[in-house]
């Protein structure tokens, strides 16, 4: 099957601007280093910079806007899995996590 990267690039542009979005929430806080945050990107590895931000904010207490753009760039990606029983969570699933524990004014 041959890959048309022309046809793909717009769904990758859309996801890298998702992430870039939630990326500048972590920009200024202390003790973050998004230093494989921004070469994944570079690289157009765009999961596994999704996978390096949901995990650098995992613990900290982020804006609903955050995973918010996360959960976007998942859905574009196609990250979201409905199925049963999973060994171990996802990265998509922490996200879905935080949005679904966010309080709704936010």
């Amino acid at each position: 099957m041959t890959v048309d990267r022309e046809a793909l690039q717009p769904g990758w542009n859309l996801t890298r601007a998702h992430l870039d979005a939630a990326r500048l929430h972590l920009g200024g806080l202390p003790d973050i280093d998004l230093a494989a945050v921004l070469e994944f990107l570079e690289h157009n590895e765009l999961g596994l910079a999704f996978d390096c931000l949901v995990d650098l904010g995992d613990d900290l207490d982020l804006p609903l806007a955050f995973w918010q753009h996360l959960d976007r760039a998942a859905r574009e990606m196609r990250l979201y899995s409905d199925a049963p029983q999973k060994p171990h969570l996802t990265a998509a699933d922490v996200c879905r996590l935080h949005l679904a524990a966010a309080p709704e004014t936010q």
